[in-house]
């Protein structure tokens, strides 16, 4: 049987914390802050992935 590859993609945007969850960072925070609202910026913080997407990124990262 062939190795499994993670999703080059996917596994340079997600994490495992320590509890064994999986978190990512939003869009948004890169460049371009000076215009954007406090609240733009509050809102694009690191998020722990909810469980529909945790189903479609253990296919995309069957080694994490």
């Amino acid at each position: 049987m062939p190795k499994l590859k993670s999703h080059s993609g996917a596994k340079k945007r997600v994490r495992k914390t320590g509890s064994g969850k999986l978190a990512m960072k939003r869009h948004s925070r890169n460049h371009l802050l000076q215009q954007k609202t406090r609240r733009q910026k509050k809102l694009q913080r690191t998020i722990i992935v909810n469980d529909r997407e945790l189903r479609s990124l253990s296919s995309l990262l069957p080694n994490l």
